[in-house]
């Protein structure tokens, strides 16, 4: 637009020229009008042919439309998923945890719903994906692929394992589940539900369903517990479950929806998901997180003088501790409430990623809002805690591995 103006200024200027000067000036003006309309006719091709080369090479598609997903690969087109509703992707979890959770609300542990959360993630981590080294289009190379329509894709600013049809796969684990386990992801489902098994016989199942159904079963559909949400609707939900011996607790979101006693889930190394899917309704999941549960916080501490906890979660590289962490906060207050003579340095500690002296202040300043949370909402003696940041210099775990970053980013208490 600018050029054009400037062609349109100058082709003025020109003619007032030919209008009032001798011939020689008139060709000058001439020859300055035919520079400026080759240059504006220059800039205009480049310019189209970016567009278009742009246009030809790029396919906007919902990261639910697989069918435009399709077509566009097929036509060997690069593809920008977006949102559900057409809207950009990238950004929307901006309030994601390292955990790889979305934040569901922005309430303080200890509040709210989150009041009478008892869900405490295992200690010790089996398995963690959130897809971020895998390719957009392939198959997760962590998981075993057994059966149906099953990519990856970019969505609501994380990286998702789509279905387009019904679809199998495995969740492998490199021992045996442990007696203590917990298991975590998230999940979209716009129609029907998701069946997990926890062994090769397939004898019982826990289902999730997209508008807030959660179940337990065995092989001959006979329902042990199950749970509808009121008025349920389909939105990115994160489900959780948690086995003790026989015994299995269900969680929608921030709510424990199902408390069986006699679960008996099956113990094997893999975890098999089976899940509805299809064109016009795929269905997503996200941010797997697979671990073996410890021994209470004071009896490690009491053994070892030591533990650590992977229950506190905080915002991705942020001191604002969410309230997923409500449990592990109770437990510490209540382990400080009962043993009197009880004192704590509370330490902070990340993986790798990102600058040494960046960790390092942000470790310091998470210990803190450890201290800060026990004090303020729990009311421990501020006198009875003390607080220290490590970064990424004690890892517990190797870097290189998701599980073992994940590791990494925890809480420590240590007694005084």
């Amino acid at each position: 637009m600018q050029l054009s103006r400037l062609f349109a200024a100058v082709a003025a200027a020109s003619l007032l020229s030919v209008q009032a000067a001798p011939l020689s000036a008139q060709s000058l003006g001439d020859r300055l009008k035919r520079k400026v309309q080759e240059r504006v006719d220059r800039k205009t091709d480049e310019g189209m042919d970016k567009a278009l080369d742009k246009a030809e090479e790029t396919v906007k598609c919902a990261a639910t439309d697989s069918a435009c997903i399709a077509k566009a690969k097929a036509e060997g087109k690069k593809v920008e998923t977006t949102g559900a509703k057409g809207a950009a992707a990238a950004g929307a979890n901006a309030n994601a945890t390292e955990d790889g959770s979305s934040d569901v609300n922005a309430l303080k542990p200890g509040t709210g719903a989150w009041a009478n959360y008892d869900f405490k993630p295992g200690e010790r981590i089996l398995f963690f994906d959130d897809f971020t080294k895998d390719e957009v289009g392939d198959f997760p190379r962590r998981m075993e692929f057994q059966s149906g329509s099953l990519e990856l894709v970019d969505w609501q600013g994380g990286r998702w394992l789509r279905a387009s049809s019904d679809s199998k796969w495995y969740v492998p684990l490199p021992e045996v589940r442990p007696d203590r386990f917990t298991m975590e992801f998230d999940y979209y489902i716009p129609s029907g539900e998701v069946w997990i098994y926890f062994g090769e016989k397939e004898e019982r199942q826990v289902d999730f369903g997209g508008h807030g159904h959660a179940a337990l079963s065995n092989r001959a559909n006979k329902v042990q517990a199950q749970y509808t949400e009121s008025g349920g609707e389909s939105k990115i939900r994160r489900g959780r479950i948690m086995v003790d011996g026989k015994y299995a607790k269900v969680y929608l979101d921030e709510k424990r929806v199902l408390n069986v006693p006699n679960a008996d889930l099956e113990r094997t190394n893999k975890i098999l998901f089976y899940t509805d899917g299809d064109d016009a309704n795929p269905s997503l999941f996200g941010n797997f997180r697979l671990a073996a549960g410890g021994k209470k916080l004071y009896d490690v501490l009491a053994e070892t003088g030591r533990v650590a906890t992977q229950g506190i979660y905080f915002d991705t590289g942020s001191d604002r501790i969410r309230p997923e962490s409500s449990p592990t906060l109770k437990e510490i207050a209540a382990m400080l409430t009962e043993h009197g003579d009880l004192s704590l340095t509370i330490e902070g500690h990340t993986d790798n990623v990102g600058s040494a002296a960046t960790n390092k202040t942000l470790s310091e300043k998470r210990a803190a809002a450890v201290k800060a949370a026990l004090v303020g909402s729990y009311g421990v003696e501020a006198g009875r805690l003390e607080t220290a940041g490590f970064g990424s210099t004690k890892p517990a775990g190797s870097n290189d591995t998701p599980e073992g970053r994940q590791t990494n980013r925890r809480v420590e208490l240590v007694r005084r």
